[in-house]
C-alpha cells in the first residue's frame, strides 16, 4: 500500500506552531477499519487506549474535523493527529524564577518573556528556562501537582531565546486542544514591532517564501522562495517610522515559523538591528563616517540582541469564546535604542 506520511521535526527548538505527530492520506485501496486500529499500527508505542483518549480531545483530525472512536477511515481520507505538548522529553523541574504575568485564570497564562530567557529545557538549556518557573508557579498552586502533569503543560508557540513579550500558555487539556487548533489554523493575532536595518520604498507589504532548516548550517534557518524546502511562511510588515538608516516596523504573522520574521527581513534585505544570526549585528545602512560607526556600536551596547518583540496577542478563550487581546510595552533596551535613532535623525536634520 501506498501512503504519503510525513513525520513533522522542523523547528521543534524555538518554534511557534502547533505540534504534530502524524501526517498522512490514505491509499485509494484502504478497506474501511476503525481509526483506533489504523493508527495503531502506524504510530510507534501507541495503545488503543491513548488513541481513543487523543480522538475524545479532538487531538485527531480527520479531513480537518474532529471525528468518533468508531469512525471508519475511508480512501483519501486525509488525518492529522496532534501532540499536546513538545516533542522534548526533558523532565520539567520546577525553579523558583520571577514570571512576569499579565492575566491567569484557571485555563490559561498569559506571560510577558524577557530577553535572554529560553522557553522550554532542551540541549545546551536543562535549567532557567520559562517552563521550569512555570512548574514552580503551578506548584505552588497545587503542591499535589505530579511531574507527569507537569512535563505535559501546555506550551502551545514559542518565542526566541533573545526575542522579548508575550506568550500564552494552556493550563488544562481542553485550552492546549483548543489553542493548538487556533494556531495550527492562523487565526491567532500576533503583532511584533522590530527595528531593521534600511529604508523601505513602500509604506507596508507581505513576504510569502517558505522557512526551513539551512542544508549546511543546522542552527539557522534560511527562506525558500520557491517553495521547494521548509514550510510555507507569511509575514505581513507595515512601517511605523523611518530613521533613513534603519526603520521601526510591525510584523503581523500569517504563519508562525521558527526565526520567520528575522529570516524574512533578512530575505528583503532589511535584518533586524543587531541581530547576529541574519546579518544585523554589523552596519548594513549608512555612512563611513567614524562618528557614524561610534554611534551604531553605542546602540548595539544599549541593545546586545536582535530589536524584536512580541507586543500583541489576541485569540479566543478557550472555555468562554470571548475575544482576548493583551498588550505589552516595549522594553528599555528597545525603547532607549529607538529614542537614540530619533534624536540622532532629528539632530542631523538641524
Amino acid at each position: 500500500m501506498k501512503e504519503e506520511i510525513e513525520n513533522i521535526e522542523d523547528g521543534l527548538t524555538e518554534s511557534e506552531e502547533l505540534y504534530e505527530k502524524l501526517s498522512l492520506t490514505i491509499d485509494k485501496g484502504q478497506e474501511p477499519l476503525r481509526i483506533d486500529k489504523f493508527l495503531m499500527s502506524r504510530i510507534e508505542g501507541a495503545t488503543r487506549n491513548k488513541i481513543q483518549q487523543a480522538i475524545d480531545n479532538e487531538m485527531v483530525l480527520v479531513n480537518e474535523k474532529p471525528i468518533k472512536n468508531n469512525y471508519k477511515v475511508k480512501p483519501h481520507d486525509k488525518i492529522i493527529v496532534y501532540n499536546d505538548h513538545s516533542p522534548e522529553s526533558t523532565d520539567i523541574v520546577p525553579e523558583n524564577i520571577p514570571l512576569n504575568i499579565q492575566y491567569e485564570d484557571d485555563d490559561i497564562m498569559i506571560i510577558n518573556k524577557p530577553v535572554g530567557m529560553v522557553v522550554h529545557p532542551g540541549s545546551g538549556n536543562p535549567n532557567g528556562t520559562l517552563i521550569n518557573a512555570v512548574a514552580y508557579h503551578l506548584k505552588l498552586q497545587d503542591p499535589e501537582l505530579d511531574e507527569n502533569k507537569l512535563s505535559r503543560f501546555g506550551l502551545v508557540h514559542r518565542i526566541d531565546k533573545n526575542t522579548s513579550g508575550l506568550l500564552v500558555m494552556a493550563k488544562t487539556q481542553k485550552a492546549m486542544t483548543d489553542l493548538a487548533k487556533q494556531f495550527f489554523n492562523h487565526t491567532v493575532h500576533r503583532r511584533y514591532l522590530a527595528l531593521v536595518w534600511g529604508d523601505f520604498e513602500q509604506d507596508e507589504g507581505t513576504i510569502v517564501a517558505h522557512v526551513g532548516r539551512h542544508q549546511r548550517f543546522r542552527k539557522l534557518f534560511t527562506a525558500y522562495p520557491d517553495g521547494d524546502h521548509g514550510k510555507d511562511a507569511i509575514t505581513h510588515y507595515k512601517v511605523l517610522e523611518r530613521f533613513n538608516y534603519v526603520t521601526l516596523i510591525e510584523c503581523r504573522l500569517e504563519t508562525g515559523r521558527t526565526h520567520q520574521i528575522r529570516v524574512h527581513m533578512q530575505l528583503i534585505g532589511h535584518p533586524l538591528f543587531n541581530d547576529d544570526f541574519y546579518g544585523g549585528d554589523r552596519i548594513v545602512k549608512g555612512t563611513v563616517f567614524t562618528k557614524y560607526k561610534q554611534f551604531v556600536d553605542n546602540c548595539f551596547e544599549i541593545c546586545k540582541r536582535q530589536a524584536l518583540h512580541a507586543k500583541e496577542l489576541g485569540f479566543i478563550h478557550p472555555t468562554t469564546k470571548e475575544k482576548m487581546l493583551f498588550e505589552s510595552e516595549l522594553p528599555d533596551d528597545m525603547r532607549l535604542v529607538i529614542e537614540k535613532w530619533r534624536k540622532y535623525i532629528e539632530h542631523k536634520e538641524v
